[in-house]
């Protein structure tokens, strides 16, 4: 039997949480009833899907019914992650072409109501792939004082249907890294990539763009005078090329007149030529203060408290497999654990998809030469019945 969850430490390296899902998984998750009233909820079942790498490895829970919110969570002892590193990473496997969905976790404070768990619950971070239209992005979102906070940068997510692995790791310093199956997509500073902390600076008050500054670089030429007899010029003349039609009845059809064509010499309104504006001052840049009610605060990337982790998504269409999670202070740690799981599996699995798509296909190209074949065989038939008719002579 596969270790599904585990809470230890090796060496100075801590393993805060660590779940690869076995018979007994939902012993340690627990299924919110938010949503259950109105028949909106989802069920997750344990399964590997239909390719996998691995088939008892490779099982995770997956989304099963479409248009449903999913709400479920896992708890672990309380830890802060003040002066660690922290690491948060799960694989996801988009096993329905997903089209509209989440694929992220929430890592909560301790203390979350489990069982009453919303989309409004309190947590520390938000971290995984969207899908919705357009929008395919990595979200990495930070609470601070009460506040959501979402990263400015745009980190696209994978959108196929392979199993991909999701690493967030924060840092003491206050820098980050998100990685997608082992390859940093992005890093940098917390307080470079989200707006938690109010600006440094902020526009002077006491500054406004004078009247008088010009900020248009061309002007009009006023040596360029309109041509005379430019406005007489019509937009659209009679077509000189149209000839009445013989048939055409003047007491009829009254008096005829010839088509109306655009005219090739009319120019549109006129505008005078565009010059360098010699006051030109360029833009003018409100000057800039130091905001005083800035702070600054080495501690973003602290938390007090974890003490959950939970899937709260909408999909659209279900499908969708969590595996693998854990949650670490050690980036060695979530390596090896990539390495035994994701980077050991991966090929066999594309094989095994490939193939399956492989399969699909030839299916789709069977049916639909047998519906070809079934369609010139009906007409054939009706062909045949027609012919065996008695004809009538008129």
């Amino acid at each position: 039997m596969r270790r599904a969850i585990a809470f230890a430490a090796v060496a100075s390296a801590k393993i805060y949480f660590k779940e690869t899902f076995d018979d007994h998984w939902q012993d340690r998750w627990v299924v919110s009833d938010w949503k259950k009233a109105s028949g909106e909820a989802g069920e997750f079942k344990l399964t590997a899907g239909d390719y996998f790498g691995d088939a008892e490895a490779d099982k995770g829970i997956q989304t099963s019914q479409d248009a449903r919110f999913y709400d479920i969570s896992a708890k672990f002892p309380e830890f802060s992650n003040k002066g660690k590193d922290l690491v948060i990473q799960f694989s996801v496997k988009h096993t329905q072409n997903l089209d509209c969905g989440g694929g992220y976790v929430k890592v909560f404070p301790a203390g979350l109501d489990q069982e009453h768990m919303t989309g409004d619950s309190d947590y520390n971070i938000m971290f995984g792939p969207d899908v919705c239209g357009h929008t395919k992005r990595v979200h990495v979102i930070f609470t601070n004082k009460g506040k959501n906070h979402l990263i400015k940068k745009n980190i696209m997510c994978e959108t196929d249907q392979l199993t991909h692995v999701y690493t967030l790791v924060v840092h003491p310093d206050n820098t980050y890294e998100v990685r997608i199956d082992g390859t940093t997509k992005e890093s940098g500073s917390l307080f470079d990539d989200w707006d938690i902390l109010l600006p440094k600076l902020i526009k002077d008050p006491s500054q406004s763009k004078p009247s008088n500054w010009v900020d248009n670089p061309k002007m009009d030429d006023p040596n360029d005078v309109k041509p005379e007899g430019y406005d007489a010029i019509p937009k659209q003349i009679p077509d000189p090329e149209a000839t009445r039609p013989d048939d055409w009845d003047t007491d009829a059809d009254g008096e005829w007149e010839a088509p109306m064509i655009d005219n090739p010499d009319y120019k549109g309104p006129w505008r005078a030529k565009q010059i360098d504006n010699p006051d030109y001052k360029g833009p003018w840049i409100h000057p800039e203060i130091e905001n005083p009610d800035y702070v600054h605060d080495d501690t973003l990337y602290s938390y007090e408290s974890f003490g959950a982790i939970g899937i709260d998504i909408w999909q659209v269409k279900s499908g969708t497999i969590f595996d693998n999670i854990l949650i670490s202070d050690s980036v060695s740690e979530a390596e090896a654990f990539l390495a035994e799981t994701y980077l050991k599996n991966k090929d066999v699995e594309k094989e095994a998809f490939n193939a399956k798509e492989k399969k699909r296909t030839e299916a789709e190209e069977a049916a639909r030469k047998a519906a070809d074949e079934e369609r010139k065989k009906s007409a054939g038939d009706e062909e045949e019945e027609d012919e065996d008719k008695p004809k009538v002579e008129l």
